[in-house]
């Protein structure tokens, strides 16, 4: 059994319900690479960022291996109604970016503790579906805590749900590709723009595999990227 180091009387019923809707909507997930996420023990799972939905699936993609994703997510998150209970009660991560100290910590504590923290290093959602600049912040948590990261990928969630898009949440069965890479490595003296670097490239080379491998055509489609001949903007500023 996985390392559920807190008491998660939440997670199980949003489980429930998140597995419920991804039958509704008819998704066909290829979830690969599991083997690389800790039994137990703190780890970090660096996620490209395509859509509202990323955080969900990749956190389904996870259950195999029993193990729950606990998620940095901004603080507007968490001061909604409904939302925040919610969040709360996962043990999920309030990023407040105009005071970024507060949540490092609470997410070294929580790694130290043994738990999976879920990180989207570009930061926001990315509207040409191109992995953006990282922030530096998922390679010092990692050297800080002595906790692996695993270059994370989601693809196939910006159909559903993303920015700048009318959500489709129509019954759709749309391929949903999850893929977990090896696991990185960064020492507490480490080179931090190097590694960050380094997961950047990583992240792009898999992704552009995961792409390779997805069964439907991007051409001429809104939800990918212009490399592929999809009609996404350019990466620039996205």
């Amino acid at each position: 059994m996985g390392l559920h180091c807190m008491a998660d009387r939440v997670y199980p019923p949003v489980i429930v319900f998140l597995k419920t809707t991804w039958k509704y909507l008819g998704l066909k997930f290829t979830f690969t690479g599991d083997v690389n996420i800790p039994r137990n023990g703190g780890a970090i799972l660096a996620i490209n960022h395509i859509g509202y939905l990323d955080f969900a699936l990749a956190g389904t993609a996870a259950l195999p291996v029993n193990r729950y994703v606990r998620f940095m997510a901004k603080k507007e998150i968490f001061d909604n109604k409904l939302a925040g209970p919610l969040m709360r009660g996962m043990h999920h991560i309030s990023v407040d970016r105009a005071n970024g100290s507060a949540s490092f910590v609470g997410a070294l504590r929580a790694l130290r503790a043994g738990e999976i923290i879920g990180i989207f290093p570009e930061a926001t959602i990315s509207k040409s579906f191109e992995i953006k600049e990282l922030k530096s912040g998922v390679i010092r948590l990692a050297m800080g805590a002595g906790v692996p990261v695993i270059p994370t990928i989601v693809w196939g969630s910006q159909r559903i749900w993303t920015k700048g898009v009318k959500r489709n949440l129509k019954r759709n069965k749309f391929p949903i590709f999850v893929t977990f890479g090896e696991p990185m490595h960064f020492a507490k003296d480490a080179d931090v723009e190097a590694g960050e670097a380094l997961l950047r490239a990583t992240m792009i080379e898999m992704l552009h595999e995961v792409q390779g491998r997805y069964p439907d055509s991007h051409v001429g489609q809104r939800w990918a990227p212009a490399r592929l001949g999809g009609t996404a903007p350019a990466p620039l500023n996205s």
